[in-house]
């Protein structure tokens, strides 16, 4: 793999990247697969934060713009432009989901690079447990195997939406979007 981390090699994705047309959605990156492949010093911190070797990318629709290529594939995340693949870090999940709205039967998720998703069965709420602090982790899918971290406001909203259920695992509490329900974590027993 080319070492590709110089700033010439970010103008030249930014440059790929501004050939697609507004107005005609993200770009169709999982067809693409370019014969030159390599490596770029872009890491998406926990927060949702994008750094270029150890700088913060602070122009939003740079960030905006670079979200529109990334593609997860099995061996990691990449900047993906018909002329060139380059892998990126990502620390958790390439998006953070900041704004949580109840529409009609719909939970509506806006992230951090102003993707909207809908949760529902192809795009499910998962929850993890984080195995070194015991809170709850949880994603929305966003596209394409990209999820979202939840935002710890965007979780509080949920859990007041919730609903309780028996499951095999227990009473739990969950959402329902778009008619599938998604287990948000267990009830806290009731102290006797």
């Amino acid at each position: 793999m080319n070492d590709t981390s110089s700033p010439a090699a970010l103008d030249a994705v930014i440059a790929a990247i501004k050939t697609q047309a507004p107005g005609r959605g993200l770009p169709p990156v999982h067809l693409w697969n370019p014969a030159r492949c390599g490596e770029i010093d872009i890491v998406i911190r926990r927060d949702g934060a994008w750094v270029h070797e150890g700088a913060r990318i602070n122009r939003t629709a740079l960030v905006r713009l670079f979200s529109t290529i990334l593609r997860k594939d099995p061996d990691g995340f990449h900047l993906v432009t018909p002329a060139e693949k380059l892998k990126i870090t990502v620390e958790d999940a390439p998006f953070v989901a900041v704004r949580v709205d109840r529409e009609g039967e719909a939970l509506k998720f806006t992230t951090n690079v102003g993707d909207e998703v809908e949760a529902g069965a192809d795009d499910p709420i998962r929850v993890e447990i984080d195995p070194d602090s015991g809170e709850p982790r949880p994603y929305v899918h966003v596209r394409r195997g990209l999820e979202a971290l939840i935002s710890r406001p965007a979780f509080y909203e949920l859990a007041e939406m919730a609903e309780e259920r028996d499951t095999p695992q227990g009473p739990m509490l969950g959402v329902v979007s778009n008619g599938a329900w998604f287990a948000l974590g267990p009830t806290e027993s009731d102290p006797l």
